[in-house]
């Protein structure tokens, strides 16, 4: 599967007011973004301070509904995440051409998000 052919799927499933306009899409992508970022956090949590066990396939699902969220975000702006991927690729080979450096991570260029 691809990435188009997965944001193509979520569209699918997205409810009729996130659909209603983009803001909608938008608003619903970067919420629900954040919500799962939390679940991540909140199995990290757990694990480190409450003993509870590794649970690769949670982590895995917790991932699956980020990357849903983020197709919407994507699919709100009129991009795909292949795009998004793409984009994201090139910069960091600019950013770090020869792998990660902490001195080019402390001294970016202006503008450099």
């Amino acid at each position: 599967m691809t990435f188009n052919e997965y944001q193509k799927g979520c569209m699918r499933a997205a409810s009729d007011v996130c659909k209603q306009n983009k803001e909608n899409m938008l608003l619903n992508g970067i919420l629900g973004a954040a919500g799962e970022a939390g679940e991540l956090s909140d199995l990290l949590k757990k694990e480190m301070f409450h003993g509870h066990p590794f649970d690769r396939g949670h982590y895995l699902k917790e991932c699956g509904d980020v990357l849903y969220y983020l197709a919407l975000v994507a699919e709100s702006l009129d991009a795909t995440l292949e795009d998004v991927a793409i984009m994201n690729n090139r910069k960091l080979l600019e950013r770090y051409p020869n792998g990660f450096e902490t001195e080019r991570s402390l001294h970016r260029k202006a503008g450099d998000v």
